[in-house]
């Protein structure tokens, strides 16, 4: 009986962090900016900025990891809890 507790209970918070990571995932990646400056430079001929070289140092490049990483908490949230570990 306290074993069945705890697997409902992990499988509670395990949800509620996958709901959470979903709205945090989503948020984030309307906040990133549209790749489409890449061939707007290559059409007039500008070459790569400041910015664009240091850009993992960027606001725009913590933006783009932290995407990643939610992404791959999502899915390994997802395939843990879809594939019956916890029953």
């Amino acid at each position: 009986m306290w074993a069945w507790r705890c697997v409902n209970l992990l499988k509670l918070i395990l949800s509620i962090i996958l709901v959470v990571v979903s709205i945090v995932l989503i948020v984030i990646v309307l906040l990133q900016e549209g790749k489409s400056a890449g061939l707007t430079s290559t059409i007039t001929g500008s070459s790569d900025t400041y910015w664009s070289k240091n850009k993992g140092r960027s606001v725009e490049g913590a933006v783009e990891k932290s995407t990643k990483f939610l992404a791959l908490a999502f899915m390994v949230l997802a395939i843990v809890l879809s594939m019956g570990f916890l029953q």
